[in-house]
Order: C-alpha cells, then structure tokens, then sequence
C-alpha cells in the first residue's frame, strides 16, 4: 500500500482568495471554468532556507499570464508576496515547493466567460528534489514525443497557461510507459524545444552553452538563472535554433525547472548518449545549488 498522501487529504493551510483555509477545505465546484476550459495560469516555484527563489519574478509572470489569457488578477504583486511569504511561515516549510495559481470561477459555463470571478490560490508543502542528485548527475533517459509544442499563431506560448501542458502529460505518461524518464519535445518546425516540464541546454563540443530560442515555449525563469550563471564564468551562451540531429555535437545535455533544477540527460531515444558528466554542466549545478541557497 502506498504512503503517498493524497494531495486533498494532507494538512496545512492554503491561501485561497485573500485568507487561509484549511487544506483540506480548499474546494471549488466541479463546474468551473478552469476545469472545463484551461482558463488558468499558474506558477511553479521553490523554496530554499524557508526563501522563495525568484518569487518577484514569478508573481509579476504570473500576472502576464493571465493578461495573456484575457482577464486580470484581483490581487496585486505585493499583496501576492505577502500572501506566498505568509503561506511559508504558516505551513512551516524550510525546504518545499509552491504553487500560485488563478483561474476563471462557475459564473458561466461556456467558451465566453467575461464575468466570471478570478480565483486566486497559493499552495506550499515540503518537497525533496524532484531528481536526486545521484539520477541528476547520471543523467534521465528522454525519447522524442508525438506533440509539439505550438507555434505563437495558434496558442499563447509565452503565458504559463494550464491548457498548454496537456500535451506534455500526454507525452511523459507515454515515455514512461516505454521505460523513460521524460519526453523531449521539438516545436511546430521541428527544432529541439524542451521537455515535458523543463528547458533544454546543450554543452557544445567546442565548449559554447547553447539553448534552444523560446519563440515557441516558455522562456524559464530558471533557464535565464542559468544563462546568467554561464555567462558569470565566461562561457559564451548561444540562444538559436537547433536541429535535433544536433545532438550528435554536444558532449552533454541537461534540462532546467525549477523542479528539476539542472538534471543531466544520459540518453535521447536510444541514439545520442552522454555517459559522463561535462566539467560546465558539473560547475553549473554547483553555481545553482549555491545560489538558491545563499
């Protein structure tokens, strides 16, 4: 019998619309348009020594989300900070993941909603990391998924949208089935994007970080914390187009989220192999795990 507690049964408190309720008293109807449509936005983030890492950031990305979506937050920047730094203290969480999410209420119940209330909630919980540092470092088994991520015409990619990860549950859940670790998706070209949850990074042969141009995904806040990282050690960092038999020139690839920090990846669809760790991925993990607990 598993010992995984579910996550509507575990105890704590979530803020919920300006208060805290109870964990388990956090409910909604079945019939919200959030559920039924994808109106919702959503942030995933980390805590470090009781901190969050990068929180300004992703409340205001949070609120350009839903911009993007067509309805607007009814709580401000700060009054979200305050609400995330109190969820801390309140569920006593040193290490631990949140997540801030909104979404469109019951009000109505079809494609137009324009009135429907904004709901807003922030959940914490302790959370080891999400790869251990040993799988980390060994690297995950990735195949190619079936979907690709959409162009910017036909879905809005730069929002942190619900909707959008449909296909990427689609895609793990079938890497999985087949022996994987995760999918890694190219987008509506054909070029290399991300994986299912992650963002994509290859150290280069002649020792260039390059990282695929997020034209068609989310540009990760923890992505741009290792771009930075990079260029603090003079790496030279290249964001471009990449194809996807071009993984054949990199000595190493990893993946970067905030929960998976930077893992490393072994194998991509039982063609291109990374067996050992490169010293630039090995330092940035370092550079990144200093970081975000400093």
């Amino acid at each position: 019998m598993s010992d995984i507690i579910s996550f509507d049964q575990r105890e704590g408190f979530i803020w919920y619309n300006g208060e805290f309720v109870d964990w388990k008293n956090a409910k909604i109807h079945v019939l919200n348009h959030g559920l039924h449509y994808g109106s919702c936005v959503f942030e995933g983030e980390r805590v470090y020594n009781t901190k969050i890492f990068r929180s300004l950031d992703h409340s205001k990305r949070l609120h350009a989300s839903a911009n993007i979506l067509g309805f607007d937050i009814p709580f401000s920047v700060e009054e979200l900070e305050k609400a995330k730094k109190e969820a801390v203290v309140k569920n006593n969480i040193t290490d631990g993941y949140m997540r801030v999410f909104a979404w469109r209420g019951s009000e109505k119940m079809a494609i137009s909603a324009q009135g429907n209330k904004i709901h807003v909630a922030v959940a914490c919980w302790p959370w080891p990391p999400y790869y251990s540092e040993e799988a980390r470092k060994a690297g995950l088994k990735l195949k190619f998924a079936k979907y690709k991520r959409p162009s910017p015409e036909t879905a809005p990619v730069a929002s942190k949208a619900a909707g959008l990860y449909m296909i990427c549950t689609i895609s793990k859940h079938e890497a999985e089935r087949e022996g994987y670790n995760d999918a890694l998706m190219l987008d509506y070209r054909g070029f290399l994007a991300e994986a299912t949850g992650a963002n994509l990074f290859l150290v280069m042969k002649n020792g260039e970080l390059h990282t695929p141009n997020p034209d068609a995904f989310l540009n990760g806040l923890t992505r741009l914390t290792v771009i930075d990282l990079a260029k603090k050690r003079g790496i030279k960092v290249v964001e471009r187009h990449i194809k996807p038999e071009e993984l054949s020139e990199a000595a190493d690839v990893f993946l970067t989220g905030s929960a998976a920090e930077i893992t490393r990846v072994g194998a991509i669809d039982d063609k291109y192999f990374y067996p050992t760790a490169n010293q630039m991925t090995l330092d940035l993990m370092q550079d990144y795990h200093d970081l975000v607990r400093s």
